[in-house]
């Protein structure tokens, strides 16, 4: 794995904003006059065109992240719902732990308040998931929640559901797009106003999605492993939640990075891949723990540390999950997979009789299809997973509790179980990733090249098939893969991926990607 933040630009001068601020615990905000720390921005920039990549619209705080420009996302939203004719149905708006989450969220608030959409406004910082079950259980449009997931702490992001609680397809971002106005036509309603008026209220989701929990799984079998589980949220949305669900029995529950801290300190980003996790698996060995479940900071995803303090990569957990499925619990459904995870589902498919399509790269695609096939499960290679009866949405805190309880269920430690599925599928399977960040001034000529390509042979391997669908895919006669494609969040970043029942052809094929890109591996 390697990540390369070298060529970001302006990350020291957006750094220089947590200057201002102490660490902050759970129940502490950000001081009011916060919106000052955001002044200066060249009004050469105040109306920009803002592009909704997979989930929404990320940038980095103060220099394109601004309140004017989340106002205009805001008024963009409005405007799709009500052109749709569900505005009256209302919105959820949530937000994160970084910095100056709850004031976005609030800019976003006054903005729907003056469009007569009526905010359901969480109280504090809320993961993805529980936001989307909010959408479900109130009936409303949508939500918009301000979080920036698992990007860099410079950044932070506007992510958009729709009425089904999950990720809002292509055509529908487009349309969000196309209605973003220039700031002077943002229409807005002074928080305290709106609230008088009933137009925001605020709400506590977390009753609710503790009890769809109990419907979905019964964690008393968890609670009385007597596991010891280090729980790493990443400084995140998870914080807290696993001692909450999982109190009351003889297994241990040790949290690590759990008050708030926007400079993610431990990790370059929250996102639960390594280097970022280190620091967890540092904590399973030094403990002895069973395990390691992690979340990113929006707890939308997961990672996972094997007992011996090792990553199981997100590969290799989707596998695992949908093993879960149809070995313990004795599901059948269809498999929703992007194109860039594991050929291990397919393998499960032929042997359990169960369909697995393939997608595009984020839960604006996966989500859709999970709902038009009725899936069993859905994910992609980040470590965002799905699940039928829940919302068609990536869930990292029931994600990590269907992991602890194939544990139990099974008896077996984490790699015994990935041993299991390797037994299952009749072969080991090998991944890895490389992220990439490329100056502006290289980006044209590096799509071009990765366009033109059209290698014959990877790694002394025979390419079979290119997949264009997002990216370019290409399928290996070892019945591996190496995917090349830019990132959809983040502007600048190429990744090149792959996958191979071959452990020596792992760093060869991802040096074969870079040198078709035209890019140093250095």
């Amino acid at each position: 794995m390697k990540l390369n933040d070298k060529n970001r630009q302006g990350a020291g001068k957006s750094f220089a904003l947590w200057e201002v601020m102490p660490n902050l615990d759970d129940c502490q905000t950000l001081p009011s006059n916060t919106t000052a720390i955001f002044m200066g921005k060249s009004e050469d920039n105040k109306n920009m065109s803002i592009k909704f990549g997979t989930d929404g619209w990320r940038a980095q705080i103060a220099e394109d992240y601004t309140f004017d420009n989340v106002r205009r996302c805001a008024q963009g939203f409005a405007r799709y719902l009500l052109d749709k004719g569900v505005a009256e149905k209302g919105v959820v708006v949530g937000h994160d732990r970084r910095f100056a989450s709850e004031h976005f969220a609030a800019a976003v608030a006054e903005v729907m308040a003056a469009h007569d959409i009526h905010v359901h406004l969480t109280q504090g910082a809320t993961p993805t998931p529980v936001i989307g079950h909010a959408v479900v259980t109130l009936g409303t449009a949508g939500a918009v929640n301000i979080t920036a997931s698992h990007n860099p702490p410079t950044d932070n992001g506007f992510k958009v559901r729709d009425e089904h609680g999950g990720a809002i397809a292509p055509d529908g971002l487009k349309e969000i797009e196309a209605g973003i106005p220039p700031i002077e036509e943002v229409k807005r309603l002074p928080l305290d106003k709106a609230e008088t008026q009933g137009l925001v209220e605020r709400f506590d989701p977390a009753p609710a999605y503790l009890a769809h929990l109990r419907d979905l799984i019964d964690v008393d079998p968890i609670k009385a492993a007597g596991l010891t589980i280090v729980a790493d949220p990443m400084w995140g949305n998870g914080i807290g939640w696993f001692p909450r669900i999982l109190a009351g029995g003889s297994t241990e529950i040790i949290e690590i990075h759990n008050v708030r801290n926007p400079i993610f300190p431990d990790m370059i980003r929250p996102e639960p891949i390594p280097p970022n996790v280190d620091a967890c698996l540092a904590t399973v060995r030094e403990l002895g723990a069973d395990v390691g479940i992690i979340n990113d900071g929006d707890a939308d995803r997961i990672g996972i540390a094997d007992e011996h303090g090792r990553f199981v990569n997100q590969l290799q957990v989707f596998g695992l999950l949908a093993l879960y499925f149809l070995e313990v619990r004795g599901e059948r459904g269809p498999i929703v997979k992007t194109l860039s995870t594991t050929s291990v589902l397919e393998k499960l498919g032929q042997i359990y009789g169960v369909p697995v399509y393939q997608t595009g790269v984020g839960f604006k695609y996966v989500a859709p299809k999970m709902l038009e096939v009725d899936a069993m499960i859905g994910g992609e290679e980040s470590g965002g997973y799905a699940f039928r009866g829940n919302v068609p949405d990536r869930d990292g805190i029931l994600a990590n509790l269907y992991f602890l309880d194939f544990m139990v269920q099974t008896g077996k430690s984490p790699s015994q179980l990935l041993d299991h599925l390797y037994e299952v599928v009749g072969a080991r399977y090998f991944y890895d990733r490389i992220d990439y960040y490329f100056s502006a001034e290289e980006g044209e000529t590096v799509r071009q090249r990765v366009r033109e390509a059209r290698p014959e042979l990877l790694a002394g391997l025979k390419v079979t098939s290119i997949n264009a669908t997002d990216g370019y895919k290409y399928s290996l006669e070892d019945g591996g893969w190496l995917l090349i494609r830019f990132s959809g969040t983040e502007p600048g970043l190429i990744r090149v991926y792959c996958e191979t029942t071959n452990e020596d052809k792992v760093r060869v094929l991802l040096g074969e990607g870079m040198r078709l890109a035209g890019l140093a591996t250095d």
